[in-house]
């Protein structure tokens, strides 16, 4: 939208951008120009400052409140240094003064078009981004952890997750990063499980050229990597005693030498760290500085397996077929209630990442729109057999697994009907409940 009191220029601006392949719209007064702004909804605002009225930097001032603001570009005839420094302060992308150069408002149109769409990629990205890290979940145990994230987030204080493999404790560590004051800074993240120990110093500290065969030029480390950020060391429980040492120094200084370096390098980042070990036992087993352990765990956390909150399961599984349609261009599906009960009453032993997993194999292999017990994954079907689940227990166990997978099967034949199951069994009501509560039968929530 081109905004000017002068029929002229708006005639002449408005013809060349439409020649470049704009859409163009015009408006003659600051007060038409606002009347029009709800119902266009323009990218780009080509606007005089001195207009009669409703002058240019008053409909800034108003166009800076909408919801998504267009990129302004002021004009002016009668300009100054002050008045350019001015609009810029106020949210205007750049400054133009006339005689228009009909060149540079190409340039300068180019230049914010493209500005533009990159911030907006950039904001779409971000999004993705912070969806694809959202911890989901309504069991009392995610709401309490969120509970805890919020609490810690806001603070410096170093954090210590701890929780099985598959988890979720990255997730965990970017929803305190995300929630931080530190959240315009870098996210950086280090798996000192994968690292082998040789090259994890060079890792988190970065090195010199020519610190060792094959440095041919000087590299920044992890930790300086993640200045005015946020620092996230997975399996720390695997770092090596000499690197736990020298991280130990960095935590109290805040500074370290590169490796092969001799000029001091100094950080501001807040470090968490994650590990699927107890790490008291490490520090009691000698494997484990024990002040380390203490200055990496002021706040600690714990990250429940999925097996302790599995009435997120259905969740879980909902997000994750919209996201693996997403990405690879599948088509949905929907998990029947006998399929979803089989889900929510596996043990899970890999956690988030083993349910992810199998429902990526779902949404690949199976055909149908819809998915029964049948179309579950061999791994799934396999421990939903009785017989092949008890091979290796005690009798005692075998009962009660045997139980539990036949009144499943029941409930599942009648639609999780208890009435109608418990009149099958030949049981009342109360005692199937008891029974469902005590061998750990989980009911899908569409079907209560």
């Amino acid at each position: 939208m081109v905004v000017d009191d002068e029929p002229s220029i708006l005639s002449t601006l408005s013809a060349v951008l439409s020649d470049e392949g704009y859409r163009v719209q015009t408006a003659e007064s600051g007060k038409e120009a606002i009347e029009q702004m709800a119902a266009l909804a323009p990218e780009l605002l080509l606007l005089d400052i001195w207009m009669p009225q409703l002058d240019g930097m008053a409909v800034l001032q108003q166009v800076r409140g909408m919801g998504t603001p267009p990129t302004v570009i002021m004009m002016s005839g009668h300009g100054s240094i002050e008045t350019a420094v001015k609009a810029i302060k106020m949210g205007a992308y750049d400054y133009i003064e006339k005689p228009l150069s009909l060149n540079k408002v190409l340039l300068m149109v180019q230049h914010a078009v493209e500005e533009r769409r990159l911030l907006l990629e950039n904001q779409l990205l971000k999004q993705v981004v912070r969806k694809r890290h959202e911890i989901i979940g309504k069991s009392a145990a995610i709401l309490a952890l969120r509970e805890q994230i919020r609490s810690a987030a806001p603070s410096s204080g170093r954090v210590l997750i701890s929780g099985e493999h598959g988890t979720g404790k990255e997730l965990v560590a970017r929803a305190i990063h995300a929630e931080s004051q530190r959240a315009a800074g870098p996210f950086v993240a280090i798996n000192c499980a994968a690292i082998p120990e040789h090259l994890i110093e060079s890792e988190l500290f970065g090195y010199e050229k020519g610190a060792f065969t094959g440095a041919q030029q000087r590299k920044k480390g992890c930790l300086e990597l993640a200045h005015r950020g946020t620092l996230f060391l997975d399996e720390i429980a695997d770092m090596s005693q000499t690197t736990q040492a020298k991280l130990l120094r960095v935590l109290q200084e805040q500074e370290f030498y590169r490796v092969g370096g001799r000029e001091r390098v100094c950080i501001d980042v807040r470090v968490i760290a994650a590990s699927n070990k107890q790490m008291t036992d490490e520090v009691k087993k000698g494997s484990f500085r024990e002040d380390l352990f203490y200055r990496l765990s002021v706040i600690p956390l714990w990250v429940p397996p999925l097996r302790e909150r599995i009435e997120d399961v259905p969740l879980l599984v909902d997000a994750f077929i919209k996201d693996i349609a997403q990405e690879q261009g599948l088509v949905g599906k929907r998990i029947l209630p006998e399929a979803m009960a089989v889900l929510m009453n596996h043990p899970w032993p890999g956690n988030i990442r083993e349910l992810r997993n199998a429902i990526e194999w779902l949404m690949i292999m199976v055909r149908p729109a819809t998915v029964g017990l049948s179309d579950l994954p061999p791994s799934l079907r396999t421990t939903s057999d009785p017989a092949s689940m008890t091979a290796t227990g005690t009798l005692k166990d075998a009962r009660h697994l045997f139980e539990k997978e036949y009144i499943l099967a029941q409930l599942t034949k009648n639609d999780w009907n208890i009435v109608k199951t418990a009149e099958f069994l030949k049981m009342d009501r109360t005692s199937l409940y008891r029974k469902i509560k005590t061998l750990g039968v989980t009911i899908p929530e569409e079907a209560t």
